[in-house]
């Protein structure tokens, strides 16, 4: 079966679109009056539309922590972890200042669970950072700060004493890596829980595909409409190659972009994945 899956360039701010060999372009709008250039902080570079107000925002909450999380400069371009630039410099409206490491592991699932291991660890709840291995083991951070290392030996993983007790942030970084070796798309699909209905979408929550391959996308942000209470949210990915996590574009409505509607019908189409309906998912 042929896949359509759309592949988008942009030359001179139109964008190129192949579906099987077939060409189109449409035209990008210039500029986007939802991007304050200037601003460092993702709440305040990305605004909203009028009409719309921030939900999900409460102390303590995703949300709240998202949204003051930092970008790199506007215009930015995406790097992998070997210094290189990601062959699509197309798909994103903004990169975060997160490090992807200097090995090919901060891939897709790779950037869902740093995302959430980024935020529990910033509101002091290292206790609660556990994700599991494909295999179904569940590596916990807590054991990791006690010095406590798995082992992989084929599909069984142990545990052995052998480091120095740590908890700063370097400390997570290398259990991260770690878990990155052995976590997917499969791993995270298991241990979320399905949100059926996409108007109950909150930061945080993720659509994910599982298998080989599969994909999964954060997240960032919700907002919602005053009058007709339709939400929309933000998206953040990294690809393969593993690379820096940067903010969606939404290629199917430019004048929303990079906010995607609840109503975008059976499937979510992100620049470089198509997600079912059924496919968010919530830790």
């Amino acid at each position: 079966m042929i896949s359509l899956k759309k592949t988008a360039v942009v030359l001179s701010g139109v964008t190129a679109v192949f579906f099987a060999g077939l060409f189109f372009t449409t035209r990008q709008p210039d500029g986007n009056k939802l991007i304050a250039t200037n601003e460092t902080i993702l709440g305040k570079r990305i605004g909203i539309p009028n009409g719309y107000k921030r939900v999900n925002g409460e102390t303590g909450s995703f949300g709240a922590w998202s949204r003051a999380l930092k970008l790199k400069p506007d215009g930015s371009k995406v790097k992998l972890y070997n210094g290189e630039l990601k062959n699509r410099q197309d798909v994103h409206a903004a990169v975060l200042d997160f490090d992807c490491g200097t090995k090919n592991l901060q891939q897709c699932a790779d950037a869902v669970i740093r995302m959430r291991a980024e935020y529990l660890y910033a509101r002091g709840k290292s206790a609660s950072i556990a994700f599991h291995y494909t295999s179904g083991d569940l590596i916990a951070f807590s054991r990791w700060q006690k010095g406590e290392r798995p082992v992989v030996k084929g599909n069984k993983v142990s545990w052995i004493k052998n480091k120095p007790a740590c908890s700063d942030y370097d400390c997570l970084k290398n259990y991260l890596w770690n878990v990155f070796n052995y976590a997917g798309t499969l791993s995270v699909e298991k241990e979320t829980k399905a949100i059926t209905d996409l108007h109950m979408i909150e930061p945080g929550d993720v659509f994910v595909l599982g298998g080989s391959p599969g994909h999964a996308v954060t997240v960032l942000d919700v907002a919602q409409n005053e009058k007709t209470g339709k939400k929309i949210f933000l998206l953040c990915q990294s690809y393969m190659p593993a690379q820096e996590i940067h903010i969606l574009k939404n290629f199917n409505d430019p004048a929303l972009s990079p906010w995607y509607s609840e109503d975008f019908g059976a499937v979510l189409e992100t620049p470089e994945w198509d997600f079912d309906r059924n496919a968010l998912r919530r830790y």
